[in-house]
C-alpha cells in the first residue's frame, strides 16, 4: 500500500554563523516534507559530508573568501539548487547570484510561512520570484538585453506561462512545428547573450527578467520593462 506521506525534501545549509542554522532547524522542526538534514560554514564542507540534498539555503556573504556566484555554481553542477538567504544589502552579490542561476532570494527578515513555502518552491524546482530577486536583475548592468519580435514575444510569454507548443500554435494559428522553430530561434538568441535557456523554468526566468512576464506577486499591469533596456525588437520572426 503506497504512502500518504508527501516526500521529504533535504534540506542542507550553508552559513558560518549558528545562529541561521538554528533558526532554520527551529522553522523545518515537524514539517513532514522538510528536513535539514546538514549544514556547514562552507560549501566545500557542506558537499564533503557526502549526504544526499534537494536543496541549500546559502547565506550570500561567506568569510571562505568564496563569491555567491561560485558557490552556486558550484552546487548546481553538483545537482543540488539553492536558496539565497540574506539581509537583503549587498545588491551586487545578488546579482551574482542571480546570474549563477539560484532559484531565489529570501530575506532572513522573512516571515516563517515565506520562508517555508520558499524552500517547498525550490524543492519542486520551482523558482523563488521574490521582489528581492526582481529587484537584483532590474538593478543588473551586465545582463544583456535580447530583442524580440512580436511573434517570438508572444510565444516566449504563453510558452512560459505553461502552454504546450500545440497549445502555443493552437493560439497564434500555427503549427506546434513552427512553435518549436521559433523556441529554437528564441533560445539561440538568449545563448547567443550569455543568458541560456535549457530547461522551460530557464525560459520563464527569461521572460520574467526582460519584463515579458510580470513578477508573481507585483501588479499583474503592462509588463514593467527595466530602465535603461531597450524595448521590443522588430527583427524577422
Amino acid at each position: 500500500m503506497a504512502s500518504d506521506r508527501p516526500p521529504v525534501v533535504r534540506v542542507g545549509m550553508v552559513d558560518d554563523h549558528p545562529s541561521p542554522i538554528w533558526g532554520i532547524e527551529r522553522i523545518l522542526d515537524g514539517l513532514p516534507d522538510l528536513e535539514l538534514v546538514c549544514s556547514a560554514s562552507t560549501v566545500g564542507g557542506l558537499l564533503e559530508q557526502g549526504i544526499r540534498m534537494d536543496i541549500v539555503i546559502l547565506d550570500l556573504r561567506l568569510d571562505d573568501g568564496t563569491t555567491p556566484g561560485e558557490n552556486v555554481t558550484r552546487l548546481t553542477e553538483a545537482g543540488i539548487g539553492t536558496v539565497v538567504y540574506t539581509s537583503g544589502e549587498h545588491p551586487s552579490l545578488l546579482r551574482s547570484a542571480a546570474r549563477a542561476g539560484t532559484l531565489g532570494v529570501v530575506l532572513k527578515s522573512a516571515s516563517e510561512q515565506e520562508v517555508v513555502a520558499a524552500i517547498r518552491a525550490a524543492g519542486a524546482g520551482r523558482e523563488v520570484l521574490t521582489t528581492e530577486w526582481a529587484a537584483a536583475i532590474d538593478a543588473d548592468p551586465e545582463l544583456a538585453a535580447v530583442d524580440l519580435s512580436p511573434q517570438l514575444q508572444r510565444v516566449l510569454t504563453l510558452y512560459a506561462s505553461g502552454e504546450t507548443s500545440a497549445g502555443v500554435g493552437a493560439a497564434l494559428g500555427v503549427s506546434a512545428e513552427t512553435v518549436n522553430e521559433y523556441l529554437k530561434r528564441i533560445r539561440q538568441k538568449y545563448a547567443a547573450a550569455g543568458r541560456p535557456t535549457r530547461t522551460k523554468l530557464d525560459l520563464f526566468k527569461r521572460a520574467v527578467e526582460d519584463g515579458w512576464l510580470p513578477v508573481p506577486g507585483r501588479h499583474q499591469g503592462s509588463p514593467d520593462r527595466s530602465p535603461g533596456r531597450d524595448g521590443p525588437g522588430r527583427g524577422d520572426d
